[in-house]
């Protein structure tokens, strides 16, 4: 603001001192005469000069409104969107509110977390470490075997299956073309801005890795018609060993699997208890943001009250499906005869077969048949295709372990009853569930 009083001064005085005369809005003033415009003009005496500087100084030390101007309502304008655009980028990159469980409170947790296994190292990983874990190994598998990187890449990083078939499909047809006819040069170039090629293939990760990987060479060749080399990914011819080569390569393409972190169950025993039903679960069971968490408990609430209410049973479905997709996992207790409790940790879309087999597993005589009852005095099925999530068995619950009937007589009879249930490691680490 004071410049812009400090700049109108100057212009004041420049005019002033070309023109000798004061610069005047001719459409505002009348004309004056030119005898008058002739006078010279007259110094001011030294009191006027300093009264007017101490005027001056008042002035500029007193804030003035804008003279409001269009660049004045552009700058406004552009200042509020850079504000607004500041903001929305400190909220995206705000860092996300921790809803982990303080290390105080992990001992009253049934379990600390949900945890993984790389099963390319055998590392233990939580949840937020999976994906760039794994990245990171598969990029380590480039020195020893190119084409096993490059493959899981391609079936890992590209998250769309569709895609990934669609790329697996057109690179295995590049190397039967290559197999079936590999004198024609033709065959053993891809040109990289082909259509097919950009918008099947290259669009995918992993695809150029496996191509350098099973011998192609990026070479520029003159295109006729144009001024510039167009990039063609060139096999130089092979030989028949080298073919042999190339032929397994594309079989591995096309076995190609996903590579997944493996959930842990993190088995564990427990001594018999009477409140084996309690269960303290962390926010990594929930398939919840950390609002939708703090609301878990009023939500629940809710739910009762409308069990409550007069509702037709397809009603009580749907609700019941909507509350079972709040879980990614479950955490299940067997209950074993003798009492002890045997616990682990399962997604919630396995199917009931998995709990069976993790059972199976953990005794020591997992050879004979058993039966789990859900609760409600359900009998699980392990043939049966159904998820743990569609049997109500999330985000916890206790399942009773009997011994088949028939079984157990026959092997009672013979005097062969086993002492320990659970298998030695279990035993050893058994814990008093606090």
């Amino acid at each position: 603001m004071k410049k812009f009083f400090e700049d109108i001064k100057k212009d004041i005085k420049f005019k002033s001192a070309g023109t000798g005369k004061k610069v005047t809005d001719d459409t505002s003033r009348p004309q004056v005469s030119q005898s008058h415009a002739a006078r010279p003009r007259q110094a001011p005496t030294e009191g006027a000069a300093r009264a007017g500087a101490a005027a001056l100084a008042r002035i500029d030390q007193q804030p003035r409104p804008k003279v409001q101007t269009s660049q004045d309502a552009i700058r406004k304008q552009v200042k509020k969107e850079l504000e607004a655009e500041a903001a929305a980028v400190a909220e995206k990159e705000k860092p996300v509110e921790d809803v982990r469980v303080p290390v105080k409170e992990l001992a009253c947790l049934s379990v600390t977390g949900v945890f993984f296994t790389c099963p390319l190292t055998g590392a233990t990983l939580t949840k937020s470490e999976r994906e760039v874990h794994i990245k990171e190994a598969i990029f380590m598998r480039f020195e020893e075997d190119a084409v096993a990187a490059s493959v899981m890449m391609i079936h890992t990083f590209n998250k769309d299956r569709e895609k990934v078939k669609a790329a697996v499909d057109i690179i295995s047809k590049y190397i039967e073309n290559i197999c079936k006819n590999p004198a024609e040069e033709k065959y053993r170039k891809i040109k990289v801005s082909n259509k097919v090629f950009q918008e099947k293939v290259h669009c995918l990760e992993g695809s150029r890795e496996f191509l350098r990987a099973v011998g192609f060479v990026s070479v520029m060749f003159p295109v006729d018609g144009q001024e510039e080399d167009e990039e063609f990914l060139v096999l130089p011819e092979q030989g028949a060993e080298a073919l042999e080569g190339v032929k397994e390569s594309r079989e591995r393409l096309q076995r190609g699997e996903p590579v997944r972190a493996q959930l842990e169950r993190q088995p564990q025993a427990f001594r018999a208890c009477g409140h084996a039903a309690r269960f303290e679960l962390p926010p990594d069971f929930y398939n919840l943001t950390a609002d939708e968490l703090r609301r878990e408990q009023q939500q629940r609430s809710d739910l009762l009250e409308k069990n409550s209410m007069m509702r037709t049973k397809a009603m009580r479905e749907k609700d019941e499906q909507r509350e079972r997709r709040k879980y990614n996992y479950t955490l299940l207790r067997v209950r074993l005869p003798d009492g002890t409790l045997l616990q682990g940790t399962f997604y919630a879309w396995d199917k009931v077969s998995a709990l069976f087999r993790f059972v199976r597993e953990s005794l020591v005589d997992g050879w004979r048949p058993f039966e789990l009852i859900a609760p409600g005095s359900q009998k699980l099925d392990e043939a049966a295709d159904a998820a743990l999530a569609e049997r109500n068995l999330v985000p916890a619950a206790v399942v009773t372990f009997s011994w088949d009937a028939a079984v157990q007589a026959d092997i009672a009879a013979a005097g062969g009853q086993t002492a320990t249930l659970l298998t030695p490691s279990l035993q050893e680490s058994i814990q008093t569930l606090s």
